[in-house]
């Protein structure tokens, strides 16, 4: 770390603390330039470095925008005649998704509430008149048709990882896309696989037109995900095919076995790069549905072995799964705070009938004899309610 003469030292004392009345807030504006480049150094988080914009004008200039939180995007040929090829260009961006917890205003309350979506950069309106810097992002929040402004410095915000999305003369059949950078060698090439009616789509950034993957599934795709450099996509008979990029080729993947009398609804949730959860929801065939009853099983995917393995924990993670556009993501319960509602272990559904919904646990003892003690089932931990599910997901956890 810079070391600073006691000279420097006591001139950096006396511009934080400017007057006997500034003595237990220091003006963190006044800190010398030195200072500024090694707290830099040290931010590791993309939303601490946001947090550090925000202060004032000089630390905006000082700390770069985070990358991972920039929206690249791609022109891409319209797929809205296909097979027919059009002149019309689609846009495809990527955008970060994050998890802002609203710091409660009154601090007697127990309940927190949780926005899940994308997030964008503002640090200027389109006339360019510079806004006050904790203006840093935008987020769709409900009853809003455009973006809000959000001071950062009032929320606890954890990155979730991204989603691509299409925009421009694309019709209201298109349900998901994903894409694929191929090697840095290759120029920058990639790949995006979109789902689009009861077919999937492919383009490669060589050949930039749409074709049509054919013989893959006589259902619909209901998922796009992609990891550790290959496809996965989930279709409505349960079935989950693999597709790697050289070439691409369609590979099915075995879940673990059915359960009898019982469907199930599939779903993947990726953690980075560091696992792929498969998470069943278990249908009974017979008798009445009763939601609060439904059974959960989660596995975890053997890359070496193609295979999926059941597992009872998830390594103190909170799965959140979504019908709708947002898609499924994961967060480690380690980054919120003690008491904020949202426990390790758990898989949380935000789109549960009547807005009300429970977390799910493993081994949940139901009082009830005749029900099985390995599987995931509602908690009673905390409630959730479902304040809504677009254009951002809004829950608010109480006890």
């Amino acid at each position: 770390m810079m070391m600073l003469d006691s000279s420097c030292r006591s001139d950096c004392v006396s511009k934080l603390h400017k007057s006997p009345s500034t003595l237990s807030k220091p003006d963190w504006t006044q800190l010398p330039q030195e200072l500024l480049q090694v707290i830099s150094e040290k931010l590791e988080n993309c939303f601490d470095v946001v947090h550090a914009r925000s202060v004032c004008s000089a630390w905006r200039s000082t700390f770069p925008f985070p990358c991972s939180l920039l929206r690249p995007s791609y022109s891409l040929p319209s797929f809205a005649e296909f097979p027919y090829e059009s002149e019309d260009l689609c846009t495809l961006k990527k955008i970060p998704l994050f998890l802002l917890r609203v710091q409660p205003r009154d601090p007697g309350t127990s309940a927190s509430q949780y926005f899940i979506g994308g997030i964008g950069r503002k640090d200027e309106p389109e006339d360019h008149i510079e806004l006050p810097p904790p203006l840093q992002c935008s987020v769709k929040i409900p009853g809003s048709f455009e973006p809000t402004l959000m001071n950062m410095l009032d929320f606890q915000i954890i990155l979730l990882g991204h989603q691509y999305r299409i925009t421009g003369p694309n019709p209201k059949d298109y349900r998901g896309v994903a894409f694929l950078p191929l090697n840095k060698d290759r120029g920058g090439e990639f790949i995006v696989l979109l789902n689009y009616t009861n077919d999937l789509l492919v383009l490669r950034s060589l050949e930039m037109r749409w074709m049509w993957l054919k013989n893959i599934s006589d259902a619909s795709c209901s998922e796009l995900v992609t990891f550790r450099g290959r496809f996965y996509a989930v279709f409505l008979d349960g079935k989950i095919i693999v597709f790697d990029p050289y070439p691409l080729k369609a590979t099915p993947m075995f879940r673990p076995s059915e359960l009898p009398n019982c469907g199930s609804s599939v779903f993947l949730v990726p953690s980075g790069d560091d696992e792929l959860f498969l998470v069943e929801k278990i249908i009974p065939r017979t008798g009445v549905l009763h939601f609060g009853r439904l059974t959960l099983r989660v596995s975890r995917l053997d890359e070496e072995a193609r295979k999926w393995v059941v597992v009872t924990d998830l390594g103190e993670r909170v799965l959140f799964i979504h019908y709708g556009h947002l898609g499924n993501v994961c967060c480690s319960a380690k980054e919120l705070p003690d008491g904020c509602g949202l426990s390790g272990d758990s898989v949380v559904f935000t789109d549960e009938p009547g807005n009300v919904t429970y977390s799910y646990k493993y081994g949940v003892d139901t009082g009830r004899a005749e029900d099985d003690l390995n599987f995931w089932r509602y908690s009673r931990e905390n409630r959730v309610t479902i304040l809504s599910s677009y254009p951002v997901v809004t829950l608010r956890v109480e006890p």
